[in-house]
């Protein structure tokens, strides 16, 4: 029966001087056929560059992306053969939660990542929820992500200029052709967020560019709710301004009224998370719900305007491919 298993590449990018890679060590623990499991860390400094090269050297029919301090349970490939029984499943992943012995800081940074407000329904790339169903890219996230690999090859890979969001505009395409993208919240990987707030709101601007250069590169209607956060900067920027000016109070109060609305969902969304994550991490994530926006929307000005020749250009040195394979 083991033997009726399609071996599995699990691709792992990690950069050039990383001594220790948690994700493959873990890898190896997965609930699966021993000698079926080949894992491949790809040495580099640009993530879509080496998930190509490993892609088109790795031995199988499934791939399983892993970032490289993504620690997947172990019973994730068994839940995804079920899937991938059907054949019109191109790929398929769940969320990356932040471990519960993680510091406090990085819990609130979850509790972020893992609201409505904030996220929208990519909430559930950092969060189960819900039941196993087909999805789209706002719920999978590359970091615990697999895929078939003849369905990749098909379509060239990665787009090296996209960097994030290089699997969002693979996602668009696979459901274009007709293919299924399924979200499972009992595949799941643990991984910690950002380690401080400079790095996490790095992050968070990080999102917003990758979003505005997907949009450039392959523009869909789902991607309008991303302008969300942009136009709310100008928003601000225009209430800064009109604080300079002799407005009629009329007019003030239509310029401001939004912004009162906007703090009644952010106080909204910390009541909700009372229940969940206690009122002290509550408490602490409401400003970064707002910074959350901000920095989003900052970034996504941003990519509008990068150049996306040198991000395929950023980090062109030579990628080292390391395979392993569990023996039995």
């Amino acid at each position: 029966m083991s033997q009726s298993l399609p071996i599995v590449s699990v691709i792992i990018a990690a950069p050039p001087d990383q001594a220790e890679v948690p994700s493959a060590n873990q890898a190896r623990r997965l609930d699966y056929p021993a000698g079926r499991l080949e894992i491949i860390i790809a040495r580099g400094r640009q993530p879509s560059i080496q998930r190509n090269i490993a892609l088109r050297a790795a031995q199988g029919e499934w791939i399983y992306f892993l970032d490289d301090d993504a620690l997947p349970d172990t019973g994730n490939l068994s839940r995804a053969a079920r899937f991938f029984a059907q054949s019109e499943v191109a790929m398929l992943g769940g969320p990356n939660m932040c471990p519960p012995e993680a510091p406090a800081m990085e819990q609130v940074f979850a509790a972020v990542l893992g609201s409505w407000l904030a996220f929208g329904p990519s909430r559930a790339r950092y969060v189960p929820v819900g039941t196993a169903r087909d999805a789209g890219e706002k719920e999978l996230i590359l970091c615990n992500l697999l895929a078939r690999r003849a369905d990749l090859l098909e379509l060239g890979g990665f787009n090296e200029a996209l960097y994030p969001n290089e699997e969002n505009a693979l996602m668009d395409e696979l459901q274009k052709r007709g293919r299924r993208l399924v979200y499972d919240p009992q595949i799941f990987v643990q991984r910690r967020p950002r380690r401080t707030l400079k790095a996490f709101l790095k992050m968070l601007r990080t999102y917003g560019r990758g979003r505005a250069e997907q949009f450039r590169v392959n523009p869909t209607w789902g991607s309008l709710l991303n302008f969300v956060p942009p136009l709310f900067c100008i928003y601000l920027l225009v209430l800064g301004v009109s604080g300079l000016l002799s407005l009629p109070p009329l007019l003030r109060w239509g310029l401001w009224g939004p912004l009162g609305f906007y703090l009644c969902a952010v106080i909204g969304q910390t009541m909700a998370s009372l229940r969940t994550t206690g009122v002290g991490r509550a408490l602490l994530a409401l400003p970064l719900l707002v910074a959350s926006h901000i920095f989003y929307g900052v970034g996504f000005w941003l990519g509008l305007f990068t150049s996306l020749q040198a991000n395929a250009n950023r980090g062109r040195t030579a990628v080292v491919l390391e395979h392993f394979q569990r023996l039995p």
